[in-house]
């Protein structure tokens, strides 16, 4: 007895029309076009950032040596370095992260988890969250200088008034990417939660933060090595570029790596530029360390709902 119907085989005949015509127009003329030009840019992307990276280590390798980290600046390049700058840059992150953390992380939860999205204020703060993460760098200094003038502060390149600058511009990134962390939090955890009898403020506390912490991390220490690197906002506020002793405090003044690189950049000696590659490579190291750490957080303990 055969098993064989003309509907089966006119159905898989449509089936194997309907695929050979979806490889055909897979591999156009134009989209192998767009996937060579893809690649293509691609690879001037990393090849012109390898090129660069390569330059500054063969460049900046002979001063990653200890007058790098121990020695202040100075008009002789063989005698220079950069410890005002490291001890600045520690001083402006960590200030940085004590006003930008809790007070992100925590607008995050009231707008992910308490506030009424009906309402048109909640509507329209997320709005602005959205778009300030794309605000220059600059006119987060420009902010912080005019906050400054405004509660009467005369000297403005402090710890303090470059870690409001820095703070300003890190905090829509922690706000975004703490909300999606604590929107991946599955509702059948807070509902379980609620259910057994404990408040939401509880359950936001007890459950739903600790399952989001990972990704709360990711975003912070990513946002942090962001403003590790950031030199405008701080320059309009006059971090200074030739510091002769350690910042102390809040209210000392400062200078940030980035600033010490511009300002050996622009010297005229060979020296001087050789001197400012080898602090490239330093805060690079520092930048790709915190990034790491941010994917390490991520990849241990994300968990996968």
């Amino acid at each position: 007895m055969s098993l064989y119907t003309p509907a089966a085989s006119g159905a898989d005949a449509r089936r194997a029309v309907l695929s050979t015509s979806g490889r055909s127009k897979e591999q156009t003329p134009q989209s192998v076009l767009f996937i060579v030009l893809l690649w293509l840019s691609l690879l001037i992307g990393f090849v012109t950032l390898a090129v660069l990276l390569v330059d500054t280590f063969a460049d900046g390798l002979t001063r990653l040596d200890g007058r790098l980290f121990t020695g202040y600046p100075s008009s002789r390049a063989e005698e220079a370095g950069a410890r005002p700058a490291i001890l600045g840059s520690l001083w402006v992150v960590g200030t940085t992260a004590v006003l930008a953390v809790p007070l992100g992380v925590a607008a995050a939860v009231h707008l992910e988890e308490f506030a009424d999205r009906k309402r048109w204020w909640n509507r329209l703060v997320e709005i602005n969250i959205s778009n300030l993460s794309a605000v220059p760098a600059i006119i987060y200094g420009m902010l912080a200088l005019g906050a400054l003038a405004l509660i009467g502060v005369q000297q403005k390149n402090i710890v303090i008034g470059g870690a409001i600058a820095l703070a300003m511009l890190i905090l829509p990134v922690i706000i975004i990417s703490t909300r999606e962390a604590v929107r991946a939090v599955p509702r059948e955890l807070r509902d379980g939660s609620l259910a057994i009898g404990a408040t939401p403020l509880q359950t936001t506390w007890r459950i739903t933060l600790p399952a989001a912490l990972p990704g709360i991390a990711t975003g912070t220490i990513l946002g942090l090595s962001r403003a590790l690197g950031e030199a405008a906002p701080l320059l309009l506020l006059g971090g200074l570029v030739f510091l002769r002793f350690d910042p102390n405090g809040m209210l000392s003044q400062f200078t940030t790596m980035p600033i010490q690189i511009f300002s050996w950049t622009a010297q005229p000696q060979a020296e001087f530029h050789t001197l400012a590659a080898g602090a490239s490579m330093l805060l690079m190291a520092l930048v790709l360390l915190m990034n790491g750490a941010a994917i390490y957080i991520r990849n241990r303990y994300q968990k996968r709902w």
